[in-house]
């Protein structure tokens, strides 16, 4: 009974990370994208140095969702509080 609710956790704490990586990494990109359509509009000349800030921007911003995901699934399979 107590490796259920150690399970049913693990799942939980999981699926609440992956969950809120998800929503983060979706507003950041959002918000960049938003911030670079921008700075287009204002300064058309400056296009390639923005499209190269917002690739690393982005880049980095989905990098932490996988990171996020990775000590998710770190936490539900490598679990040291479910071993016998």
């Amino acid at each position: 009974m107590e490796n259920a609710i150690m399970v049913a956790a693990a799942l939980i704490g999981a699926g609440i990370t992956m969950g809120l990586a998800a929503i983060g990494a979706g507003i950041g990109d959002g918000l960049v994208t938003a911030r670079f359509i921008e700075g287009i509009t204002r300064q058309p000349e400056a296009k390639n140095a923005l499209f190269t800030n917002t690739l690393i921007s982005v880049g980095l911003i989905e990098a932490m969702a996988i990171i996020a995901t990775v000590v998710a699934l770190i936490m539900l399979y490598a679990n040291p509080l479910l071993t016998k």
